[in-house]
């Protein structure tokens, strides 16, 4: 009897975790980048559930699109691959929408991950799939233009 009221408690507990996240995650919004040869469209993750989960758990990325992190001030923020099904490349931007540092080809882990950050500040990040970089031009001084 004990078991089942344990059980019961903790399923109703992840319920209403689960609910809450989602509460916080909030609504999916876009936004366009043009950056080197591209325009891309961005899920534009702004919230902290947001930026935790990132791309986790999805299959792929269509080819011109992303996701841009803002994280409302310079800093040093910090990219992980964990959960992650496919190879991005990470490009972190500084206030002035200038490029500051890449990493090419970061993949996927499971559960004890590297972390990936750029030793220059920056406020916004942006993912895409791996070789996009190269492939659109995007290299270290190129300058994103937001809409």
């Amino acid at each position: 009897m004990l078991r089942w009221k344990i059980i019961i408690v903790v399923l109703v507990s992840i319920a209403f975790l689960f609910i809450i996240f989602n509460m916080l995650m909030g609504s999916t919004k876009f936004v366009t980048v043009k950056i080197g040869n591209a325009t891309i469209k961005t899920e534009l993750a702004d919230t902290l559930p947001k930026q935790i989960k990132g791309l986790m758990f999805r299959k792929s990325l269509p080819e011109d699109e992303g996701m841009w992190f803002d994280f409302k001030n310079d800093g040093y923020p910090k990219i992980w691959m964990m959960n992650m099904s496919f190879p991005i490349d990470i490009v972190w931007i500084n206030s002035d929408l200038e490029v500051v540092h890449i990493v090419k080809n970061a993949q996927p882990c499971g559960l004890k991950c590297e972390s990936y950050g750029s030793a220059e500040k920056a406020r916004y990040v942006l993912e895409v799939n791996a070789n996009f970089t190269d492939l659109k031009g995007i290299k270290i001084g190129s300058v994103a233009e937001l809409s």
